[in-house]
């Protein structure tokens, strides 16, 4: 067991990763700004230090650091919608972020770093039937390419200084707690007010859904494989078409919706991508698990957890 930072835990990823954590005996730093409040449990946050805190503040977040012995750096800006209408903020909280963090980790002696990127690296470009790690990358929104440039960045710190690094790319998280800036809780809020279900285009865009648990239980397993500086894909490997995804919740929910097609806003042209898809051999490989809760399961998972219990959180 030891001391871990956590920056961004009380977002939707951040709170579940803290609730293992701590659940399993760590001692837990939480650093967070809260702009988008506190989805930790109350039961959990009674057994950590959390600071209300900015990534981008390189005095606090070297503070924070001294003591631990991992920092997982889960602290971004998040949503479609919300990157494209702040590029400026989006870029600035990877780049910048990013560096506090590894300056904080050489000056407080922190050799390891767990850092949340994204499978939006892969693009546009990405044809193959699952994106590999080692493939060509066409990142082209201002989270994506800040994304991947932070790759980059901790690829060079290894070269020049030895600090081992993690980058993980996620393939649409979905689960409790996550908020509407997302398809599948907006889908889930639509549904149950008998709202129609609006699918930009036609529908047919895939994409691979991660349920949380088994992107957490990746993430703790690999606590123990920071080596060197690797990258490592988190996806269940299964393309799902929009409109199905958009029909298994009005089937889940009982709901009288329909769907309605959209047309996507201009400034969203860059997010919408065809396909996605995640390989996650290299992942299996390296801690015998990959994600493996199939969307079904998932979806009525989240029904129950989110939409149906009386959890509280903060």
């Amino acid at each position: 067991m030891g001391r871990v930072l956590v920056t961004g835990g009380a977002g939707f990823i951040g709170s579940h990763l803290v609730k293992s954590l701590v659940r399993s005996g760590h001692e837990v730093v939480v650093a967070d700004t809260l702009l988008r409040g506190n989805k930790i449990e109350k039961s959990i946050f009674n057994n950590l230090e959390f600071h209300k805190a900015d990534v981008r503040d390189h005095a606090k977040m070297n503070a924070l650091a001294k003591g631990t012995d991992l920092i997982f750096h889960f602290a971004a800006v998040l949503g479609v919608d919300v990157v494209a209408d702040n590029p400026v903020t989006t870029m600035d909280t990877e780049v910048i972020g990013l560096r506090n963090i590894t300056d904080a980790a050489v000056t407080n002696g922190i050799g390891k770093i767990i850092y949340a990127s994204t499978s939006g690296v892969y693009g546009h470009s990405a044809i193959e039937k699952s994106f590999k790690e080692n493939i060509q990358l066409d990142p082209r929104t201002s989270y994506a390419i800040a994304k991947r440039y932070n790759e980059i960045y901790l690829a060079a710190l290894h070269e020049e200084k030895g600090l081992e690094s993690l980058s993980l790319r996620f393939f649409n998280v979905y689960g409790q707690h996550q908020d509407n800036r997302m398809v599948v809780p907006r889908f889930f809020e639509q549904a149950i007010a008998n709202q129609p279900l609006t699918v930009f285009g036609n529908g047919q865009q895939t994409r691979d859904f991660t349920y949380i648990d088994d992107t957490i239980e990746s993430c703790i397993r690999l606590m123990d494989k920071v080596r060197g500086r690797e990258i490592y894909n988190i996806g269940c490997e299964v393309e799902t078409k929009i409109l199905d995804l958009a029909e298994k919740i009005i089937a889940i929910t009982g709901s009288s919706s329909t769907v309605q097609y959209i047309d996507a806003p201009k400034k969203r042209y860059d997010f919408e991508i065809e396909r996605r898809c995640g390989n996650s051999v290299k992942l299996f490989d390296a801690i015998n698990y990959k994600p493996q809760v199939e969307l079904l399961e998932g979806l009525k998972k989240t029904y129950t957890d989110h939409y149906q219990s009386e959890i509280q959180t903060i």
